[in-house]
């Protein structure tokens, strides 16, 4: 049963009830619905999970709504993963981390660009098989099993299984940037002396024996 005083998992379960044999439903929760345990919620979540219903999971920026600033998630829930159109994702759970994206339009509103908002559902129905080529993208979008959802405790948390972005090789060799930093901190240290033997000075002038 969801907790007294949180639909959270109240709703989620009203629309996967009236679900059609092959429909899908997406919604929007507040991170909390990703990863809480409290009040059964983990419980209800991970039930979730293992008959297979959950199809995507999306991480949003903070302040992209008018009614508040928490930052919240979409959920995507798929009665037959096999969908008799296009690919069979059974067993597979797509995440897709869009945290970082999004432009200020003031000082508490973000707004996702078009080309952001491209860049979501066409990596959605690429992995749907809808048309177009997918491929997880380090630090936006991983395509995971079920079994690697159970290593996490059926957290569905995208900022976990998408990982880092790669950076891109700037061409410097590791020897040269070592030397470079090195250099820098030979530079910072000697400064940090004479700040402390100034620190010194200044409290022995007040009576103050350092």
């Amino acid at each position: 049963m969801p907790p007294v005083g949180n639909a959270n998992f109240a709703w989620v379960q009203h629309k996967i009830h009236h679900l059609a044999p092959h429909g899908i439903a997406g919604f929007v929760l507040l991170n909390g619905s990703m990863s809480s345990n409290t009040s059964n919620e983990g419980e209800i979540r991970k039930n979730i999970v293992e008959v297979d219903l959950v199809d995507c999971m999306i991480a949003l920026p903070s302040q992209l709504f008018y009614n508040t600033m928490i930052p919240a998630c979409l959920w995507f829930v798929s009665r037959d993963k096999t969908n008799n159109k296009f690919r069979d994702k059974s067993g597979e759970i797509l995440f897709i981390d869009a945290r970082n994206m999004g432009e200020m339009i003031d000082r508490r509103h973000r707004e996702l660009t078009d080309e952001e908002i491209k860049k979501i559902s066409g990596t959605y129905h690429a992995w749907r098989g809808e048309g177009g080529k997918y491929e997880d993208a380090p630090g936006f979008c991983k395509s995971t099993t079920l079994e690697e959802v159970r290593k996490h405790e059926h957290i569905l948390t995208p900022g976990r299984y998408v990982g880092f972005p790669e950076e891109e090789d700037d061409g410097i060799p590791f020897e040269e940037k070592m030397k470079e930093l090195t250099a820098q901190l030979k530079v910072q240290m000697e400064e940090g002396k004479k700040l402390d033997e100034e620190i010194k000075k200044n409290l022995g002038g007040i009576g103050f024996e350092v």
